[in-house]
């Protein structure tokens, strides 16, 4: 197996098919490990694989069943999302106090505690959900943070619901609505990818902007007046 195929929404539907999708769901907002899934392009080619043009052109034998999908992905994203919460509030500091390695980051940590407390819990708890590798990381430390847990299920629940609803539709309205579609799911999913990541990107380099040492405020008067 290619390890670029991990990172393949098509690779994981047609190996794996609806199993897999909800497994990796899941998977995806409640294990840590699995932050680096592609969990927006993944929905998006789901909700295109229930459109029997599509599954046929990608190899599926039959379409995806759009209803057990709008059902199914929403409960495997609360469920994934209210294990790490629960993991975060009984591990505490200590689950995030690994060493660095080559797929965990006290970065992703950080950043995920950042939309926390940008945005207050509810609204990142929902917003998250759109937000790579944040969505993962953000419930344990909710749990962490000691958000209550009944709170936590009320705002999992709708940004679990807007997130893979929302993209699984828009993923089957294109697929049954543009001529040869398929031929785009490789670069449709990197541009996904792309949007997706955009607010970490954007938050990084108002970061380093932040931590940039200030200028020299003395210009050419004050070293002047110093040397004289």
């Amino acid at each position: 197996m290619d390890v670029s195929n991990l990172l393949s929404a098509e690779w994981w539907i047609v190996t794996f098919g609806l199993i897999g999708i909800l497994t990796i769901i899941f998977a995806e907002t409640g294990l840590l490990i699995g932050f680096f899934l592609p969990g927006d392009s993944l929905l998006v080619v789901a909700g295109m694989g229930a459109s029997a043009q599509v599954a046929s052109a990608v190899g599926l034998d039959t379409p995806f069943p759009l209803g057990l999908l709008l059902v199914g992905a929403p409960v495997c994203a609360i469920a994934g999302a209210q294990l790490g919460h629960y993991i975060g509030a009984k591990a505490g500091p200590r689950l995030f106090a690994r060493p660095e390695s080559k797929l965990f980051k006290q970065e992703y940590v950080e950043k995920a505690q950042h939309y926390f407390e940008k945005f207050g819990p509810e609204k990142a708890v929902v917003l998250a959900r759109f937000i790579p590798i944040v969505r993962t990381f953000l419930n344990p430390v909710a749990g962490m943070l000691g958000m209550d847990r009944r709170r936590f299920l009320l705002w999992n629940i709708i940004g679990g619901v807007l997130w893979t609803d929302g993209l699984l539709l828009f993923g089957y309205f294109i697929g049954s609505k543009i001529p040869n579609v398929d031929r785009y799911i490789l670069p449709g999913a990197a541009v996904i990818i792309l949007l997706s990541v955009i607010p970490i990107i954007r938050e990084i380099m108002k970061n380093r902007k932040a931590a940039a040492p200030a200028p020299d405020p003395k210009g050419k008067h004050h070293r002047e007046a110093a040397g004289s």
